[in-house]
């Protein structure tokens, strides 16, 4: 209507002045309801035109809509393992900080498991116990077998030196037999030393690689039982938590409950404009927001970022060719807003519905050299009506709420 209004001073009232007082035509005579479209037929059509033109201008220039949400991030409650829920430490709804527990599956298995990781390295440290005395028997053996060699090669030698004094004293099948005798005694030693070797080796090696894996399956059998206690991953809010003792929880059916983080939903809002928007919509540009669950305030943004993609065009590889014809909803443009100073939606509730409007600078190229008069007239003009643009978004702040209100039924 103001635009309307604005037009018309230019077009229709210009004509109705010169009809008026140059021509000398009055309303009543020459001027009726049946002659005011062929008298006024120029300004008319001008002020269609003129005014189609600035409205046009000046919602490409200065966008609105009111598909603007506070979404905010969920995190999904859910153990790693299938259980059957034993304890609960929280109820339907309420705060929980990280790493407190929100409840705790069935872990008789998973004590089992532990249970007999630790049993299985008690087993290793006792073997590791006798292998110890192995090497201590091993050494009194080899000690043995080197005093039996000694004994042996003292007496070989004593009938050798007799036997070459005077070989009938001595049997030379005496001195054979000592040889072989020693001979024996040389390999009971290279036994012994072989066994001495093999207790040592794992002692040193087999027993505590043995030890390393039953350690590493304590380990994994702790984290096991660990699981079955969920903990909450980040500080925040549990919600819609109906989880009770004695359910059946499985991960890939369905959550235990939600978490919603702190100051999820707190950063900034989330916009969609139309697709005409792309070319206009970037980032650095001033905005307004007025929400449901704030209302009679207007809140000072800024454009951050903008989507270039817009979701309706995606698609998923399959067996089937994609038909455009399928895209019922065009889409929107996905802008996100941030408030302009801090604190600023502190108190807008996470999820609520908004109406924002954007507003597009262009006092650079209004203070252009190479602007012309006319152009920075139309800019001048545009950026005026974005007034009117502010105006009406603060009519909607006192508007929303009551118009919530009536569409909701109470």
């Amino acid at each position: 209507m103001l635009e309307l209004m604005f037009c018309s001073l230019f077009t229709i009232v210009p004509d109705y002045l010169y009809r008026r007082y140059r021509q000398g035509k009055r309303f009543g005579k020459e001027i009726t309801l049946f002659s005011v479209w062929f008298e006024l037929r120029w300004g008319i059509t001008g002020c269609v035109i003129l005014a189609v033109c600035l409205i046009t201008t000046v919602f490409y220039n200065h966008p609105s809509t009111t598909n603007v949400t506070l979404f905010f991030r969920t995190v999904p409650i859910v153990p790693e393992t299938i259980g059957r829920v034993a304890e609960i430490y929280v109820g339907m709804s309420g705060p929980v900080k990280e790493g407190q527990p929100i409840f705790r599956l069935d872990s008789s298995k998973q004590e089992a498991a532990v249970e007999t990781a630790r049993r299985k390295i008690t087993e290793v440290d006792a073997e590791t116990t006798v292998a110890r005395t192995d090497i201590q028997k091993a050494e009194g053996q080899l000690q043995q077998a080197r005093s039996v060699y000694q004994q042996t090669t003292d007496e070989l030698e004593t009938k050798q030196e007799l036997y070459r004094r005077n070989p009938g004293n001595v049997p030379f099948r005496e001195i054979e037999r000592l040889q072989t005798r020693q001979q024996g005694d040389l390999a009971a030693i290279a036994a012994v030393e072989a066994s001495k070797k093999s207790a040592e080796e794992r002692v040193a090696t087999l027993l505590p690689a043995q030890k390393s894996s039953a350690e590493s399956a304590l380990e994994q059998a702790q984290v096991e039982l660990n699981k079955t206690v969920v903990r909450a991953g980040v500080s925040g809010r549990v919600e819609q938590f109906l989880l009770r003792v004695g359910d059946l929880v499985n991960p890939l059916m369905r959550p235990a409950g939600i978490l919603i983080p702190e100051g999820a939903g707190q950063r900034g809002l989330q916009a969609g404009f139309g697709q005409i928007e792309a070319q206009i919509m970037k980032p650095g540009m001033a905005a307004e927001v007025t929400c449901v669950s704030k209302p009679f305030a207007v809140i000072p943004m800024v454009v951050t970022s903008v989507q270039n993609y817009i979701a309706a065009g995606q698609f998923r590889g399959g067996e089937q060719l994609v038909d455009p014809s399928q895209v019922t909803k065009p889409g929107v443009l996905l802008v996100f807003l941030e408030p302009l100073y801090k604190g600023g939606i502190d108190d807008v509730t996470p999820g609520s519905s908004c109406i924002a409007n954007a507003y597009s600078n262009n006092h650079d190229v209004i203070a252009a050299p190479e602007t012309g008069t006319l152009k920075k007239i139309a800019l001048h003009t545009v950026d005026a009506l974005a007034l009117v643009h502010a105006l009406i978004l603060r009519l909607q702040a006192l508007v929303l709420p009551f118009q919530t209100l009536v569409f909701s039924g109470h």
